[in-house]
């Protein structure tokens, strides 16, 4: 990990996309920049903690922090364009893991080691709105997120757009549909939608799926954890691609 130093350096940082770690603030901190910076973690659901002026010294070896130190993720992500154009020349069926804002770095982490484990050739996550991929998914995907693409979009459904162009069917996980996953032909190239774990799949990304699935279940619980049910659906496409 690395660490960048300052309160218009972080924001910066925010906005470029950098994937950030973790945030640490002077406690009482003031001033137009802090507020902005605040608005920022929390828009983007990054972990930040406010301590004494000590640590930050520490952390940044007394250089200028202006009362703000962030770590940053050693992740590198892949452009989903150049990503598609990659796969467009090679005489295969991609898979792409789509997650629309998964709020859980832990189920964040299950997801990527069971794409990995699948053949998944790529996880498409928002820049906004969704888990950071930070120390704890990095430690419960067991190293996937170091071997798996990962790409980082503004929007999913630009992301959508994108892989429609590229003759990429959109298929989401959701229970708002009579139809099993098993009654979906998913041998064509394929990207799988797993929604967030309070909300489900956003209803734009609904309507512009190509196909909507749901695994049956047979018991009193309504619902299946988002991790789980990921790997269910992963795991039929191979049975499938077989």
């Amino acid at each position: 990990m690395t660490k960048i130093f300052g309160l218009r350096a972080i924001l910066e940082a925010i906005d470029s996309g950098q994937e950030i770690e973790k945030i640490y603030l002077q406690k009482e901190i003031q001033g137009s920049l802090a507020k902005a910076l605040q608005h920022k973690i929390n828009e983007n659901n990054i972990s930040f903690s406010y301590v004494p002026i000590e640590k930050l010294h520490k952390l940044s070896k007394f250089q200028n922090h202006q009362g703000a130190v962030a770590k940053t993720s050693s992740i590198q992500f892949k452009d989903l364009d150049e990503l598609l154009n990659e796969l467009s020349a090679q005489d295969t069926s991609p898979l792409f893991l789509l997650l629309d804002q998964i709020s859980d770095v832990r189920n964040l982490g299950a997801m990527l080691r069971t794409a990995e484990c699948t053949g998944v050739n790529a996880v498409i996550v928002p820049s906004h709105g969704s888990a950071p991929i930070n120390a704890d998914a990095i430690k419960t995907s067991a190293g996937a997120a170091f071997k798996l693409p990962i790409c980082k979009v503004s929007h999913v459904l630009d992301a959508i757009y994108q892989l429609k162009a590229h003759d990429i069917q959109i298929v989401s996980i959701t229970e708002k549909t009579d139809t099993a996953i098993y009654d979906i032909d998913f041998t064509p190239p394929t990207a799988l939608v797993m929604g967030s774990e309070h909300k489900g799949i956003t209803t734009s990304v609904l309507k512009n799926s190509d196909h909507k699935g749901k695994l049956p279940l047979s018991g009193t619980i309504d619902s299946l954890n988002v991790s789980v049910a990921c790997g269910a659906a992963l795991y039929e496409i191979v049975r499938q691609r077989r």
